[in-house]
């Protein structure tokens, strides 16, 4: 890793790190505050009213506990989709526009290898990316102690995040090999980005509509099993570990198409 690329690249993309965090901390904190018996009869009686709405977007479950309550409003989509739009700007940042407007000439003409180029990026996006679990992990302790002092069950909320961290970077390990193995800026971009997305709109199908529930065997989301996570449930842990893996795998083979590849600069 190139330390001087790494801090450089860093701060380029903290304004936009530090915008989603905020954003985040947001509507984590609106969310805990709604954990109220009296509003959580009125959620349930819209969930009734509109079943398709809330099963679409992961809010199905009817809750009793607060950390029910979060994973229902908060892991079903917002903490989930949300994250790939951060991923997708940090692509773009650290790879794809390096390789469209020809500025990779500049780093490749250092003594840097190709590896480290590309290890020092992915280890930018890594720390980003820990970073925000962390501090969604602080918002959500700070928020819950603050309001509802006791009733959050931590350690259930170490495993979910654990296994969330897992599943941004098997997102972010995708759109950077995307970025690394096409030309087209458009491609090189939405291609990884674009798969997810259609992750998402097959867990909102299968979610809303039983004769979609196959498509669930198809879908690496399926593997952030957020409830199992918080019950310490063993196959959960376990499809959450193979998040992490393929994350592993699939940014070394973003760095072996990145060496290989003819960057024509």
């Amino acid at each position: 890793m190139n330390k001087t690329l790494f801090a450089k690249e860093l701060r380029a993309n903290l304004f936009v790190s530090g915008t989603i965090a905020a954003v985040l901390a947001l509507y984590i904190g609106m969310i805990i505050s709604m954990f109220d018996p009296e509003l959580g009869e009125s959620l349930d009686a819209m969930m009734q009213s509109m079943p398709e709405v809330f099963a679409a977007f992961g809010m199905s479950t009817q809750t009793t506990t607060l950390i029910d309550f979060m994973l229902n409003y908060l892991y079903g989509f917002l903490l989930t989709a949300f994250v790939l739009v951060l991923v997708l700007i940090m692509a773009n940042k650290l790879m794809v526009r390096h390789l469209d407007r020809g500025s990779m000439a500049y780093l490749l003409a250092t003594p840097t290898s190709r590896v480290r180029i590309a290890g020092t990026m992915i280890g930018v996006v890594a720390t980003v990316l820990t970073a925000l679990a962390v501090l969604v992990t602080a918002f959500e302790m700070g928020f819950a102690e603050a309001l509802f002092p006791g009733e959050l069950d931590f350690e259930a909320l170490a495993w979910v995040n654990a296994g969330l961290l897992a599943l941004w970077l098997a997102m972010a390990a995708s759109c950077f090999l995307s970025a690394c193995l096409f030309s087209n800026a458009a491609a090189a971009l939405w291609t990884g980005g674009g798969l997810w997305i259609l992750f998402f709109l097959m867990q909102m199908v299968s979610q809303v509509d039983d004769d979609f529930e196959f498509l669930e065997n198809i879908n690496p989301l399926t593997l952030f099993d957020y409830y199992g996570l918080a019950a310490s449930d063993a196959s959960a842990i376990g499809g959450a570990v193979v998040l992490a893996m393929s994350a592993v795998a699939l940014f070394a083979a973003a760095v072996a198409v990145f060496t290989r590849r003819d960057l024509s600069v």
